[in-house]
């Protein structure tokens, strides 16, 4: 029997938040949707950012413009894996793997996790450069 009920998940703002003029609400997001926006805005918050949660967040920010070595992708993996299993109840984080592409300047991460209460799997992909620049010649 399939669980149809997903209401556990939550219910959430989009993000970036859009405000709809005609009917005054807020664009939201549900279930597996939301899962996926919480997991983008985790990894994209820098630790310390938000005031009210200053635990909360993924800190990549400092690793910019680190050497892509083995160590390196080791430690941005285990940070990325921390951040979401205590960030994200939701989840069960089954691996974290990133792979430098080094032509383009991006680190691909690599994220397999299960939703708890549904027991499914689902892969995510953040794409998170090593060069900030945006006028990199090739």
């Amino acid at each position: 029997m399939a669980i149809t009920d997903q209401s556990f998940l939550g219910t959430g703002w989009s993000f970036p938040p859009t405000f709809r003029r005609e009917s005054y609400t807020v664009d939201m997001l549900v279930n597996e949707p939301d899962v996926r926006s919480s997991i983008e805005i985790i990894l994209s918050t820098i630790t310390g950012e938000r005031i009210m949660l200053p635990t909360f967040g993924c800190n990549l920010q400092p690793h910019v413009f680190d050497v892509m070595n083995t160590p390196n992708v080791a430690m941005i993996q285990k940070i990325v894996n921390d951040a979401l299993v205590f960030n994200e109840p939701r989840i069960i984080v089954e691996s974290v793997t990133a792979t430098p592409d080094e032509n383009h300047g991006v680190l691909q991460i690599n994220i397999q996790y299960t939703i708890i209460s549904t027991n499914t799997r689902y892969n995510y992909v953040y794409p998170f450069y090593i060069n900030e620049a945006t006028n990199i010649t090739t």
